[in-house]
């Protein structure tokens, strides 16, 4: 890397940053500054007269943490040119994404054990990860709702047939409620289904009991459907 250059420009960024840990979650103002660099070749490579490589440095720093709270500052080596602020801001808001994406492949190796599938073929683990990969998506749909909404009607990530069954299992009734319960409360109960202890402390489910409890709470909807009293016939009052 050419450590003579000097950033090119720079602004400042606000963004969202998750609790992790004791710490609550918070907004950091980040400064935000760019250059163009040349990366060169590995050292042990020097016989191979290989050549440098440009590349764009985008760095996220900042500056004045809350007290107790680790700095935030990313380093980014990327091919994409950076001209502008909304060029390097953009660059950043992209590298943020890749949280989500880790949750959403968590799911697939964590949960749905993709990696470990005794498939043989090339073909049918395209057919296995299709599958597999929208079920990730909706573990990954499932916790970010959960986190941004949680009191809004679990009708917002379950069917009708799949909150009734799943009030069922959890209060051993047939009579479901008339209103669905919150998405937090049914978040919770499909973490149990999957092992989760709901203990106080212990936070949200994960991503692999999660997982696990979607399985049966398919079984219970199954179930349902075929085991619930059928609606009543209305009656009609009145000369034939």
């Amino acid at each position: 890397m050419d450590q003579g250059r000097r950033p090119t420009g720079g602004r400042h960024a606000d963004g969202a940053v998750p609790r992790r840990g004791p710490p609550p979650a918070r907004q950091a103002t980040v400064a935000v500054r760019w250059c163009l660099v040349l990366w060169g070749p590995p050292t042990h490579r020097t016989a191979e007269t290989l050549p440098s490589m440009a590349v764009w440095a985008v760095q996220a720093v900042e500056e004045q943490p809350p007290a107790g709270c680790d700095a935030i500052e990313w380093v980014l080596l990327i091919t994409c040119a950076v001209h502008t602020p909304a060029d390097a801001v953009e660059r950043v808001d992209c590298y943020a994404c890749r949280w989500g994406i880790d949750v959403w492949h968590q799911g697939l190796t964590s949960g749905g054990r993709i990696e470990a599938r005794p498939l043989e073929t090339a073909d049918r683990r395209r057919r296995c990860l299709a599958v597999y990969s929208v079920l990730a998506w909706r573990l990954l749909s499932a916790t970010l709702l959960s986190r941004a909404l949680p009191e809004a009607p679990c009708t917002a990530l379950l069917e009708p047939e799949e909150w009734q069954a799943l009030y069922g299992a959890m209060h051993v009734t047939a009579t479901p409620p008339a209103t669905p319960p919150p998405l937090r409360q049914a978040v919770h109960w499909i973490g149990r289904l999957g092992g989760f202890l709901a203990r106080r402390g212990d936070g949200a489910p994960g991503v692999t009991v999660w997982w696990r409890g979607f399985q049966p709470l398919t079984d219970l909807t199954f179930m349902y459907r075929i085991m619930r009293p059928p609606p009543a016939s209305p009656r009609y009052v009145g000369n034939d």
